[in-house]
């Protein structure tokens, strides 16, 4: 991130984004072909954490979120950092949707159980139960820290390095490394808790 996407000129995408924030929706037609390659790149990441098997294709995500920015289903962003943010969580519903509709189809319905293995490494894919046993532990953790759960969210979601995640969540590198070392260790905790009732 941080540079100009398809020899833009620069400011051209924060002009489009002031524009959309302002509530000229027609702003957004505009802002997306601009960031397409990188919308592109972060579709390819999020989906590459999830099953070999994946159907869904980084064109189509980013079809669906460009359908529910349009549909106003997300604040309009201040900045760019705070957009390709916006658009990683977008990704990540819309994944969690994908997955739910692909165990409900594989098991009839049945409740996905947290795997105890389950590891935190960036590029790891894994299965459709570990990524919405994450997704549901994430949301937890957005109740407990907003911050840490968003720094999760960047680092791991969407293949950005430290200096880019540091950036959009407007804090040091350092910082962001003790928001993941938390987070990491919390995560994992929660992912690995028994069941209520089992001892």
């Amino acid at each position: 991130m941080g540079r100009e996407e398809n020899g833009q000129a620069p400011g051209e995408v924060t002009a489009q984004l002031g524009r959309w924030r302002s509530g000229e929706t027609s702003a957004l037609e505009t802002l997306v072909p601009l960031v397409y390659a990188e919308l592109r790149k972060l579709a390819r990441a999020q989906i590459s954490l999830e099953r070999t098997n994946h159907t869904l294709q980084p064109t189509a995500l980013v079809h669906e979120v460009y359908l529910r920015l349009s549909a106003g289903t997300a604040p309009p962003a201040a900045d760019r950092g705070q957009f390709y943010g916006v658009a990683a969580r977008l990704m990540r519903q819309i994944l969690v949707d994908h997955a739910r509709r692909y165990l409900r189809a594989k098991r009839g319905g049945g409740a996905p159980a947290p795997s105890p293995s389950f590891d935190l490494i960036p590029g790891r894919a894994i299965r459709a139960e570990e990524f919405l046993a994450l997704d549901q532990a994430l949301r937890k953790l957005a109740q407990v820290d907003e911050r840490k759960a968003r720094a999760v969210e960047l680092r791991y979601f969407t293949g950005l390095q430290m200096a880019e995640a540091a950036g959009i969540l407007s804090v040091s590198v350092m910082t962001l490394h003790r928001d993941l070392q938390f987070a990491t260790a919390w995560l994992a905790a929660e992912l690995t808790r028994p069941p209520s009732g089992i001892r």
